[in-house]
């Protein structure tokens, strides 16, 4: 029998592309506007000229050396949580003493502590280490605080694994660093997928660290940077959103080819 159209269905999703659409049209359209075509005109009209200027202005403002410096934040998180959690997860996963489960526990604290509450002694312990206005002052703070998340993700993953493969290869004389290598990353692959995303985005679209603990030009990153924009007569808001936009196309491309990973490896959070 043919089904009616689900008109009001229809109805639904056009009054969400719209409320999703034009915020989005608002953006990109103000990139391509002057500043003065958008005063007169209003963000919703259409551009009377389009223009590049604001891309340009947003790197001659100095966001070249911000976007590097995120970059470099983004690169070395990713760094840490790969070096740190993999093998962790793997130990929660593999061990069956409470000791191990006490500590994963306990290190799942974390989850319930705002980066906001230990802004203060996090402050006072980077400028005691000599990393105050320093990029590995951001990277640690900001890898400390991905590690409790990426590693009940990971740990999910790792727990999806049948343990009769784990007796296969433990009767073929593998070792417990054999398995990890041979038998463990290679099915975690979406779990690691998921955690580098997860990094990724935290690392990227940090604010408090780096505003706390960062003050020169030299180690801005993108968030700090987009205050350039604003000024004692006003803001720029052409060249804020040419900047914002620039800001948004790299972690929207790792989005764009990982969100299926990102996805199946939440699903895989709980365990079996």
């Amino acid at each position: 029998m043919r089904r009616r159209p689900n008109y009001v269905a229809g109805a639904g999703s056009l009054v969400w592309l719209f409320l999703v659409g034009l915020p989005l049209y608002v953006m990109l359209a103000a990139t391509l506007r002057t500043r003065q075509d958008y005063a007169e005109n209003g963000p919703v009209s259409l551009p009377d000229t389009f223009t590049l200027d604001n891309y340009s202005r947003a790197f001659d403002s100095g966001f070249g050396q911000y976007f590097f410096n995120t970059l470099v934040v983004t690169a070395c998180v990713i760094g840490i949580v790969l070096l740190l959690v993999p093998p962790l997860a793997y130990a929660i996963v593999r061990s069956r003493g409470r000791t191990t489960s006490a500590i994963f526990r306990l290190f799942l604290l974390g989850l319930a502590i705002p980066a906001q509450a230990v802004i203060v002694p996090m402050f006072y312990l980077i400028s005691e280490a000599g990393l105050y206005d320093n990029l590995l002052g951001v990277i640690l703070p900001t890898a400390a605080f991905c590690l409790p998340m990426s590693a009940l993700i990971l740990s999910g993953a790792m727990r999806d694994i049948s343990p009769e493969l784990y007796e296969a290869m433990a009767m073929d004389g593998a070792s417990p660093r054999r398995m990890f290598f041979q038998l463990v990353l290679p099915l975690s692959r979406g779990g690691v997928s998921t955690i580098v995303v997860f990094s990724a985005l935290q690392a990227w679209n940090g604010f408090l660290f780096p505003l706390v603990l960062t003050q020169s030009d030299s180690t801005k990153v993108v968030t700090l940077g987009l205050y350039n924009f604003q000024t004692a007569h006003g803001i720029d808001i052409p060249g804020l959103l040419g900047a914002v936009v620039l800001s948004m196309v790299p972690i929207l491309l790792v989005y764009l080819f990982a969100r299926r990973a990102l996805v199946q490896g939440l699903m895989g959070v709980g365990g079996k």
